[in-house]
């Protein structure tokens, strides 16, 4: 593409060279320049992309883009931007012919929820017989590929690359997690939302990298509906008055607040064969009563937010009902079938706080016991450990400690320090240091009416033990141990 059609509709200086010329890609790590590309400069927290220019210039970049002056002998074009990180967005979206003009956008944003709600928003999109991709914390998902994500919401570059091959595949709509850090720096500028979501908003994600302040959060979070045109808000959160604050989209609300567009008149909790879930009828737009397969009274939060939103584009209750009454996130409370006399769940808890919100959670289904299988990462905070250990030693009638990612640790080591945690209570357990045998032992001494939780990996599909990262799929794992045990329902 000719760089003066990359740079359509930015402000820019030619400090050097012409725009007349034919770019092959951007980048913006100066090791995947290849020839004819360009090298766009970005300014991080702790990395500064101005100091790695000679070294794309010799990987074959004939473009360079900055937001510094730069003195360069080389034989090729400078563009000095005002800010290159936000530039990289309308960069992008021009390089890949803008493509999320092209299909309908949707951007969740919130402290919680935002993983579960875009999987319940694609389920139902999905049972209305549409076609939908997904960017998110689990990656990115489009038809059958999937590709893994550092950062819940990718780089701009990435995100427009992404939503390209979305366009070429004829996906109808891009479900996309978008956290205050991607709207802070500016990786989702130049795209309009057809639809903006709010979840909730808690105490999180402030320090040092993150955000200065709550005031600073909350701001962050709320630019996103200052480029959506519909706006979907969770009205019984505190700072909801302040989300919608210079909001430019037309607003919708969900809740238990019989204001809400759309409530919450009834939930309860609901475990029948096959789901571990709630029961919950609504009132305002949508006056029904639905099953959600996922555990927890605030489970009716996330599905009010996705029937409302899906409602707005225009799916059927039915589509609803159906997609949330089946609905398994990968590695979120996620019910694997085994057996009809107990219940195992998969789910991503890997530190105190989310220890104690599901095993809180479950135990309001009067389980004959709760089991924990868990271990925690090597290479991380000692505190982890501590705490884990000591809220499944408090909450759980059983654990099963066992390894996680122990990466370059000793699996034995991270499990003393797990004991460390549930010594501080009357906590029964076993130790079992390989994972799968440590499952296999929850299967074999199983009782009717157990809910068995297996923490921490949730969705990752891989175990990092001395910097290798090996399969594991813990569903996978669980259907070779029911075939090794020859097990019958």
């Amino acid at each position: 593409m000719l760089l003066k059609d990359v740079l359509k509709n930015i402000n820019y200086e030619v400090v050097k060279g012409n725009i007349d010329v034919e770019i092959n890609d951007i980048c913006y790590n100066s090791k995947n320049v290849k020839e004819n590309d360009a090298f766009i400069a970005l300014v991080g927290h702790n990395i500064d992309g101005h100091k790695y220019i000679e070294d794309a210039i010799k990987n074959g970049a004939k473009v360079v883009f900055v937001e510094k002056d730069v003195q360069l002998d080389s034989d090729v074009t400078v563009i000095k931007l005002n800010d290159t990180r936000r530039s990289l967005a309308l960069l992008s979206s021009n390089l890949f012919d803008n493509p999320s003009k092209k299909i309908k956008m949707i951007g969740i944003t919130g402290t919680k929820g935002k993983t579960t709600t875009t999987w319940m928003i694609k389920r139902i999109l999905e049972e209305d017989n549409k076609s939908v991709g997904v960017i998110g914390t689990m990656g990115v998902f489009i038809n059958d590929k999937h590709y893994d994500l550092v950062n819940t919401t990718p780089e701009s570059y990435d995100i427009h690359k992404y939503l390209k091959e979305m366009v070429d595949n004829n996906i109808e709509y891009a479900v996309m997690e978008v956290s205050s850090q991607a709207l802070k720096l500016g990786r989702v500028d130049g795209i309009t939302f057809d639809y903006g979501v709010f979840t909730n908003l808690t105490h999180d994600h402030i320090g040092d990298g993150e955000h200065a302040s709550m005031e600073e959060y909350i701001e962050c979070k709320s630019l996103l509906f200052k480029q959506s045109i519909h706006g979907i808000f969770n009205i019984d959160d505190n700072n909801y008055n302040k989300m919608i604050n210079g909001c430019t989209c037309d607003i919708n609300t969900f809740g238990y607040d019989k204001k809400a567009n759309l409530y919450c008149d009834k939930v309860e909790l609901l475990r029948e064969k096959g789901i571990i879930g709630i029961s919950m009828t609504t009132g305002g737009v949508i006056s029904d009563t639905f099953k959600i397969n996922t555990p927890g009274t605030f489970s009716a939060y996330n599905a009010m937010c996705a029937m409302l939103t899906t409602f707005l584009i225009g799916c059927s209750i039915d589509s609803m009902k159906k997609a949330l009454s089946t609905i398994a996130v990968k590695g979120r409370v996620e019910p694997v079938s085994i057996s009809d006399k107990f219940d195992l769940l998969i789910d991503y808890a890997h530190n105190g706080v989310s220890t104690e919100s599901i095993l809180t959670t479950i135990r309001e289904y009067n389980p004959k016991r709760i089991v924990t299988i868990f271990g925690c990462g090597g290479n991380r905070s000692k505190d982890r450990r501590y705490e884990m250990g000591e809220v499944s030693g408090r909450l759980a009638d059983f654990s099963i400690i066992t390894a996680d990612n122990s990466r370059y640790e000793d699996v034995n080591d991270i499990i003393n320090d797990i004991l460390i945690g549930m010594h501080k209570t009357n906590g029964k357990y076993v130790t079992i240091p390989d994972r799968k045998e440590a499952i296999k032992y929850s299967i074999v001494n199983a009782k009717e009416g157990d809910i068995i939780l297996l923490l921490g990996k949730g969705h990752e599909d891989y175990q990092e033990i001395n910097g290798i990262r090996k399969p594991f799929d813990e569903r996978v794992i669980i259907k070779e141990i029911l075939e090794e045990l020859k097990y019958n329902k």
